[in-house]
Protein backbone atom coordinates (compact mmCIF):
# COMPACT_ATOMS: atom_id res chain seq x y z
CA UNK A 1 0.00 0.00 0.00
CA UNK A 2 1.54 3.32 -1.08
CA UNK A 3 1.12 6.48 1.00
CA UNK A 4 -0.89 9.52 -0.06
CA UNK A 5 2.41 11.39 -0.48
CA UNK A 6 3.49 8.97 -3.21
CA UNK A 7 0.09 9.40 -4.91
CA UNK A 8 0.50 13.17 -4.77
CA UNK A 9 4.02 13.09 -6.25
CA UNK A 10 2.97 10.79 -9.09
CA UNK A 11 -0.19 12.77 -9.92
CA UNK A 12 1.66 16.07 -9.94
CA UNK A 13 4.34 14.61 -12.19
CA UNK A 14 1.70 13.42 -14.66
CA UNK A 15 -0.97 16.15 -14.54
CA UNK A 16 1.06 19.26 -13.67
CA UNK A 17 4.41 18.48 -15.31
CA UNK A 18 2.92 16.59 -18.25
CA UNK A 19 5.25 13.62 -17.91
CA UNK A 20 4.31 10.30 -19.50
CA UNK A 21 3.22 7.38 -17.35
CA UNK A 22 6.08 5.32 -18.78
CA UNK A 23 8.74 7.77 -17.53
CA UNK A 24 7.03 8.12 -14.15
CA UNK A 25 6.95 4.34 -13.70
CA UNK A 26 10.67 4.16 -14.55
CA UNK A 27 11.81 7.00 -12.26
CA UNK A 28 9.59 6.08 -9.31
CA UNK A 29 10.21 2.35 -9.63
CA UNK A 30 6.51 1.56 -10.04
CA UNK A 31 4.56 -0.78 -12.28
CA UNK A 32 2.58 0.80 -15.13
CA UNK A 33 -0.65 -0.51 -13.65
CA UNK A 34 0.19 1.15 -10.33
CA UNK A 35 0.77 4.49 -12.06
CA UNK A 36 -2.56 4.11 -13.88
CA UNK A 37 -4.32 3.58 -10.56
CA UNK A 38 -2.58 6.56 -8.95
CA UNK A 39 -3.71 8.76 -11.84
CA UNK A 40 -7.27 7.47 -11.49
CA UNK A 41 -7.57 7.94 -7.69
CA UNK A 42 -6.51 10.92 -5.59
CA UNK A 43 -5.94 8.67 -2.53
CA UNK A 44 -5.26 4.93 -2.17
CA UNK A 45 -8.65 3.35 -2.94
CA UNK A 46 -8.04 0.24 -0.87
CA UNK A 47 -9.55 -3.10 -1.75
CA UNK A 48 -12.58 -2.89 -3.99
CA UNK A 49 -14.85 -5.88 -4.40
CA UNK A 50 -15.55 -6.50 -8.07
CA UNK A 51 -18.73 -8.51 -7.52
CA UNK A 52 -21.62 -8.30 -5.12
CA UNK A 53 -21.44 -10.63 -2.09
CA UNK A 54 -23.41 -13.79 -2.75
CA UNK A 55 -25.35 -15.56 0.01
CA UNK A 56 -26.94 -18.55 -1.74
CA UNK A 57 -28.47 -19.95 1.44
CA UNK A 58 -30.07 -16.63 2.37
CA UNK A 59 -31.08 -15.26 -1.04
CA UNK A 60 -34.52 -16.88 -0.98
CA UNK A 61 -35.29 -15.20 2.37
CA UNK A 62 -34.01 -11.63 1.86
CA UNK A 63 -37.40 -10.30 0.71
CA UNK A 64 -38.97 -11.68 3.90
CA UNK A 65 -36.31 -10.03 6.07
CA UNK A 66 -36.71 -6.72 4.22
CA UNK A 67 -40.47 -6.81 4.78
CA UNK A 68 -40.10 -7.50 8.51
CA UNK A 69 -37.65 -4.62 8.90
CA UNK A 70 -39.92 -2.30 6.92
CA UNK A 71 -42.92 -3.24 9.07
CA UNK A 72 -40.86 -2.43 12.16
CA UNK A 73 -40.67 1.22 11.09
CA UNK A 74 -44.40 1.67 11.71
CA UNK A 75 -44.45 -0.31 14.97
CA UNK A 76 -43.38 0.51 18.55
CA UNK A 77 -39.67 1.31 18.76
CA UNK A 78 -39.16 -1.02 21.71
CA UNK A 79 -40.80 -3.94 19.96
CA UNK A 80 -38.75 -4.29 16.81
CA UNK A 81 -36.93 -7.31 15.47
CA UNK A 82 -33.49 -8.08 16.79
CA UNK A 83 -31.13 -10.14 14.63
CA UNK A 84 -31.66 -13.08 16.99
CA UNK A 85 -35.43 -12.85 16.61
CA UNK A 86 -35.17 -12.62 12.80
CA UNK A 87 -32.95 -15.72 12.77
CA UNK A 88 -35.37 -17.64 14.98
CA UNK A 89 -38.38 -16.75 12.84
CA UNK A 90 -36.58 -17.70 9.63
CA UNK A 91 -35.59 -21.04 11.13
CA UNK A 92 -38.95 -21.86 12.73
CA UNK A 93 -41.42 -20.29 10.28
CA UNK A 94 -39.64 -20.24 6.93
CA UNK A 95 -37.44 -23.35 7.04
CA UNK A 96 -34.12 -21.48 6.86
CA UNK A 97 -31.16 -23.84 7.36
CA UNK A 98 -28.29 -21.33 7.30
CA UNK A 99 -26.28 -19.89 10.13
CA UNK A 100 -26.84 -16.95 12.47
CA UNK A 101 -23.79 -15.04 11.21
CA UNK A 102 -25.15 -14.95 7.65
CA UNK A 103 -28.36 -13.34 8.89
CA UNK A 104 -26.47 -10.93 11.14
CA UNK A 105 -24.24 -9.67 8.32
CA UNK A 106 -27.20 -9.11 6.00
CA UNK A 107 -29.27 -7.23 8.59
CA UNK A 108 -26.32 -5.05 9.55
CA UNK A 109 -25.74 -4.09 5.91
CA UNK A 110 -29.44 -3.39 5.41
CA UNK A 111 -29.57 -1.09 8.44
CA UNK A 112 -26.43 0.76 7.43
CA UNK A 113 -27.87 1.53 4.00
CA UNK A 114 -31.14 2.78 5.50
CA UNK A 115 -29.53 5.14 8.01
CA UNK A 116 -29.75 8.81 7.16
CA UNK A 117 -26.40 10.53 6.65
CA UNK A 118 -25.59 14.17 7.33
CA UNK A 119 -23.05 16.67 6.07
CA UNK A 120 -21.82 18.92 8.92
CA UNK A 121 -23.22 22.45 8.86
CA UNK A 122 -20.19 23.87 10.70
CA UNK A 123 -17.92 24.96 7.88
CA UNK A 124 -14.14 25.16 8.35
CA UNK A 125 -12.17 27.45 6.04
CA UNK A 126 -11.17 26.28 2.59
CA UNK A 127 -14.24 24.36 1.41
CA UNK A 128 -16.87 25.23 -1.21
CA UNK A 129 -20.32 24.40 -2.55
CA UNK A 130 -21.55 24.63 -6.17
CA UNK A 131 -24.91 24.56 -7.93
CA UNK A 132 -26.83 25.94 -10.92
CA UNK A 133 -29.88 28.21 -10.91
CA UNK A 134 -32.26 29.64 -13.51
CA UNK A 135 -33.42 33.19 -14.17
CA UNK A 136 -34.85 35.41 -16.90
CA UNK A 137 -32.76 38.27 -18.33
CA UNK A 138 -32.79 40.55 -21.38
CA UNK A 139 -29.84 40.07 -23.74
CA UNK A 140 -29.61 42.10 -26.94
CA UNK A 141 -33.19 43.29 -26.42
CA UNK A 142 -34.57 39.73 -26.19
CA UNK A 143 -36.05 38.34 -22.98
CA UNK A 144 -34.70 34.83 -22.41
CA UNK A 145 -34.01 32.23 -19.74
CA UNK A 146 -30.42 31.74 -18.65
CA UNK A 147 -28.72 29.31 -16.27
CA UNK A 148 -26.19 30.62 -13.78
CA UNK A 149 -23.35 28.81 -12.02
CA UNK A 150 -23.22 29.66 -8.30
CA UNK A 151 -20.12 28.96 -6.22
CA UNK A 152 -20.06 29.66 -2.49
CA UNK A 153 -17.39 29.47 0.22
CA UNK A 154 -19.54 28.77 3.32
CA UNK A 155 -16.96 29.85 5.89
CA UNK A 156 -16.59 33.40 4.56
CA UNK A 157 -19.80 33.62 2.44
CA UNK A 158 -17.68 34.81 -0.49
CA UNK A 159 -19.30 33.92 -3.80
CA UNK A 160 -18.93 33.76 -7.55
CA UNK A 161 -21.79 33.78 -10.08
CA UNK A 162 -21.57 33.30 -13.85
CA UNK A 163 -24.35 32.97 -16.45
CA UNK A 164 -24.67 30.50 -19.34
CA UNK A 165 -27.23 29.72 -22.00
CA UNK A 166 -27.49 26.12 -20.75
CA UNK A 167 -26.33 24.12 -17.73
CA UNK A 168 -24.21 21.68 -19.74
CA UNK A 169 -21.20 19.71 -18.59
CA UNK A 170 -18.97 22.24 -20.37
CA UNK A 171 -20.72 25.05 -18.45
CA UNK A 172 -20.14 23.26 -15.13
CA UNK A 173 -16.43 22.90 -15.87
CA UNK A 174 -16.11 26.45 -17.24
CA UNK A 175 -17.81 27.80 -14.12
CA UNK A 176 -15.22 26.09 -11.92
CA UNK A 177 -12.36 27.48 -13.99
CA UNK A 178 -13.63 31.06 -13.69
CA UNK A 179 -14.49 30.69 -9.99
CA UNK A 180 -11.03 29.35 -9.13
CA UNK A 181 -9.40 32.11 -11.20
CA UNK A 182 -11.62 34.69 -9.46
CA UNK A 183 -10.41 33.59 -6.01
CA UNK A 184 -6.90 32.68 -7.18
CA UNK A 185 -7.03 29.44 -5.17
CA UNK A 186 -8.57 25.96 -5.27
CA UNK A 187 -10.84 24.74 -2.42
CA UNK A 188 -10.04 21.57 -0.51
CA UNK A 189 -13.45 20.12 -1.34
CA UNK A 190 -16.72 21.09 -3.04
CA UNK A 191 -20.22 19.82 -2.23
CA UNK A 192 -22.60 19.04 -5.12
CA UNK A 193 -25.92 17.41 -5.76
CA UNK A 194 -26.06 14.37 -8.04
CA UNK A 195 -26.31 16.32 -11.28
CA UNK A 196 -26.05 14.14 -14.39
CA UNK A 197 -23.37 16.47 -15.78
CA UNK A 198 -21.15 15.39 -12.89
CA UNK A 199 -22.37 11.92 -11.90
CA UNK A 200 -22.99 9.51 -14.77
CA UNK A 201 -24.33 6.72 -12.56
CA UNK A 202 -24.90 5.88 -8.91
CA UNK A 203 -23.96 2.25 -8.46
CA UNK A 204 -24.99 -0.25 -5.79
CA UNK A 205 -23.84 0.86 -2.36
CA UNK A 206 -24.04 4.55 -3.29
CA UNK A 207 -20.71 4.64 -5.17
CA UNK A 208 -20.78 7.36 -7.83
CA UNK A 209 -19.34 6.99 -11.30
CA UNK A 210 -18.28 10.47 -12.40
CA UNK A 211 -18.53 11.75 -15.96
CA UNK A 212 -15.31 11.83 -17.96
CA UNK A 213 -14.98 15.64 -18.04
CA UNK A 214 -15.64 15.97 -14.32
CA UNK A 215 -13.04 13.31 -13.55
CA UNK A 216 -10.51 15.13 -15.72
CA UNK A 217 -11.15 18.39 -13.89
CA UNK A 218 -10.78 16.75 -10.46
CA UNK A 219 -7.50 15.20 -11.56
CA UNK A 220 -6.26 18.59 -12.73
CA UNK A 221 -7.21 20.62 -9.63
CA UNK A 222 -6.94 17.76 -7.10
CA UNK A 223 -9.80 18.74 -4.78
CA UNK A 224 -12.32 16.37 -3.19
CA UNK A 225 -15.90 16.11 -4.43
CA UNK A 226 -18.67 15.53 -1.87
CA UNK A 227 -22.39 15.09 -2.40
CA UNK A 228 -25.56 15.99 -0.56
CA UNK A 229 -28.35 13.50 -0.02
CA UNK A 230 -30.97 13.37 -2.80
CA UNK A 231 -33.77 15.80 -1.98
CA UNK A 232 -31.88 17.31 0.98
CA UNK A 233 -31.03 20.83 -0.10
CA UNK A 234 -29.84 21.76 3.39
CA UNK A 235 -26.73 19.63 2.87
CA UNK A 236 -25.50 22.46 0.64
CA UNK A 237 -27.71 25.13 2.09
CA UNK A 238 -25.22 27.95 1.61
CA UNK A 239 -25.10 27.66 -2.17
CA UNK A 240 -28.86 27.04 -2.30
CA UNK A 241 -29.21 30.35 -0.46
CA UNK A 242 -26.75 31.99 -2.86
CA UNK A 243 -28.87 30.91 -5.84
CA UNK A 244 -31.92 32.57 -4.30
CA UNK A 245 -29.99 35.67 -3.20
CA UNK A 246 -28.52 36.11 -6.69
CA UNK A 247 -31.94 35.84 -8.32
CA UNK A 248 -33.56 38.34 -5.91
CA UNK A 249 -30.75 40.86 -5.69
CA UNK A 250 -28.84 40.67 -8.97
CA UNK A 251 -31.70 39.88 -11.33
CA UNK A 252 -34.55 42.11 -10.11
CA UNK A 253 -35.56 44.05 -12.15
CA UNK A 254 -34.65 41.94 -15.16
CA UNK A 255 -31.00 42.65 -16.05
CA UNK A 256 -30.55 44.11 -19.54
CA UNK A 257 -27.21 43.77 -21.33
CA UNK A 258 -26.07 43.62 -24.97
CA UNK A 259 -24.74 40.08 -24.56
CA UNK A 260 -23.84 37.38 -22.05
CA UNK A 261 -20.23 38.53 -21.85
CA UNK A 262 -21.27 41.98 -20.59
CA UNK A 263 -23.69 40.42 -18.10
CA UNK A 264 -20.98 38.16 -16.70
CA UNK A 265 -18.53 41.04 -16.33
CA UNK A 266 -21.18 42.89 -14.29
CA UNK A 267 -21.92 39.80 -12.17
CA UNK A 268 -18.25 39.48 -11.33
CA UNK A 269 -18.15 43.11 -10.21
CA UNK A 270 -21.14 42.48 -7.92
CA UNK A 271 -19.46 39.42 -6.38
CA UNK A 272 -16.34 41.43 -5.67
CA UNK A 273 -18.33 44.38 -4.25
CA UNK A 274 -20.24 42.03 -1.92
CA UNK A 275 -17.00 41.19 -0.13
CA UNK A 276 -17.20 44.51 1.70
CA UNK A 277 -20.53 43.57 3.31
CA UNK A 278 -20.91 42.54 6.96
CA UNK A 279 -23.59 39.86 7.16
CA UNK A 280 -26.00 39.38 10.06
CA UNK A 281 -24.33 37.58 12.96
CA UNK A 282 -20.79 38.56 11.96
CA UNK A 283 -18.47 41.37 13.01
CA UNK A 284 -16.10 41.04 10.07
CA UNK A 285 -16.66 41.70 6.40
CA UNK A 286 -16.90 38.85 3.92
CA UNK A 287 -13.51 39.93 2.56
CA UNK A 288 -11.84 39.73 5.97
CA UNK A 289 -13.16 36.20 6.52
CA UNK A 290 -12.23 35.33 2.94
CA UNK A 291 -8.56 35.82 3.82
CA UNK A 292 -8.73 32.81 6.16
CA UNK A 293 -10.61 30.83 3.51
CA UNK A 294 -7.90 31.51 0.94
CA UNK A 295 -5.10 30.68 3.40
CA UNK A 296 -6.59 27.18 3.84
CA UNK A 297 -7.08 26.58 0.11
CA UNK A 298 -4.60 25.13 -2.40
CA UNK A 299 -2.72 27.11 -5.06
CA UNK A 300 -3.82 27.01 -8.69
CA UNK A 301 -2.08 24.39 -10.86
CA UNK A 302 0.85 25.62 -12.91
CA UNK A 303 -0.96 24.87 -16.17
CA UNK A 304 -4.48 26.11 -16.99
CA UNK A 305 -7.35 23.66 -17.38
CA UNK A 306 -9.19 23.58 -20.69
CA UNK A 307 -12.89 23.15 -19.92
CA UNK A 308 -13.84 21.33 -23.09
CA UNK A 309 -15.07 18.01 -24.40
CA UNK A 310 -12.41 16.33 -26.53
CA UNK A 311 -13.26 14.16 -29.53
CA UNK A 312 -11.97 13.15 -32.94
CA UNK A 313 -13.66 13.24 -36.34
CA UNK A 314 -13.05 12.82 -40.03
CA UNK A 315 -13.49 15.61 -42.58
CA UNK A 316 -15.81 14.87 -45.49
CA UNK A 317 -15.16 15.64 -49.15
CA UNK A 318 -17.22 18.81 -48.63
CA UNK A 319 -14.81 20.10 -45.93
CA UNK A 320 -17.32 19.37 -43.15
CA UNK A 321 -16.79 17.53 -39.88
CA UNK A 322 -19.65 16.37 -37.69
CA UNK A 323 -19.64 16.86 -33.93
CA UNK A 324 -22.69 15.51 -32.15
CA UNK A 325 -25.57 16.69 -34.37
CA UNK A 326 -23.92 19.63 -36.12
CA UNK A 327 -21.65 19.94 -39.16
CA UNK A 328 -18.75 22.40 -38.97
CA UNK A 329 -16.84 23.86 -41.92
CA UNK A 330 -13.05 23.51 -41.90
CA UNK A 331 -10.27 24.52 -44.32
CA UNK A 332 -10.20 22.48 -47.52
CA UNK A 333 -6.64 21.37 -46.68
CA UNK A 334 -8.21 19.21 -43.92
CA UNK A 335 -10.24 17.27 -46.49
CA UNK A 336 -10.65 13.53 -45.82
CA UNK A 337 -8.29 13.70 -42.84
CA UNK A 338 -8.74 12.91 -39.15
CA UNK A 339 -9.06 15.99 -36.96
CA UNK A 340 -9.17 16.79 -33.24
CA UNK A 341 -12.26 18.48 -31.82
CA UNK A 342 -12.39 20.56 -28.65
CA UNK A 343 -15.90 21.68 -27.71
CA UNK A 344 -15.92 24.59 -25.24
CA UNK A 345 -19.00 26.15 -23.73
CA UNK A 346 -19.31 28.73 -26.54
CA UNK A 347 -17.09 27.59 -29.43
CA UNK A 348 -15.85 24.46 -31.15
CA UNK A 349 -12.17 24.32 -32.12
CA UNK A 350 -11.11 21.88 -34.83
CA UNK A 351 -7.49 21.17 -35.71
CA UNK A 352 -5.44 18.77 -37.75
CA UNK A 353 -2.22 17.08 -36.73
CA UNK A 354 -2.87 17.56 -33.02
CA UNK A 355 -2.94 21.40 -33.11
CA UNK A 356 -6.42 22.98 -32.97
CA UNK A 357 -6.97 25.91 -35.25
CA UNK A 358 -8.92 29.04 -34.43
CA UNK A 359 -12.55 28.53 -33.34
CA UNK A 360 -14.53 27.41 -36.37
CA UNK A 361 -18.08 28.08 -35.23
CA UNK A 362 -20.19 29.11 -32.29
CA UNK A 363 -22.10 26.29 -30.68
Amino acid sequence: MFTVEVYLAVRRAHFDEGRSKRSIARDFGLARGTVDKMCAYSVPPGYRRSQKVRRPTLEAFTDTIDQWLQDDQSGPKKQRHTVKRIFERLRDEEGFTGGYTTVKDYVRGHRQKSREMFIPLAHPPGHGQADFGEAVVILGGVEQKIHFFAFDLPYSDACYVRAYHAATTEAWMDGHVHAFDFFGRVPLSVVYDNDSCLVAKIEAGGRRRRTQMFTEMLSHYLFDDRYGRPGKGNDKGNVEGLVGWSRRNLMVPLPEFPDLEGFNAWLEEQCRARQSAILHGHRETIGERLERDLAAMSPLPATPYQACHKATGRVSSQSLVRYRTNDYSVPSTYGLRDVTIRAFVDVVEIGCGGTPNEPTAAR
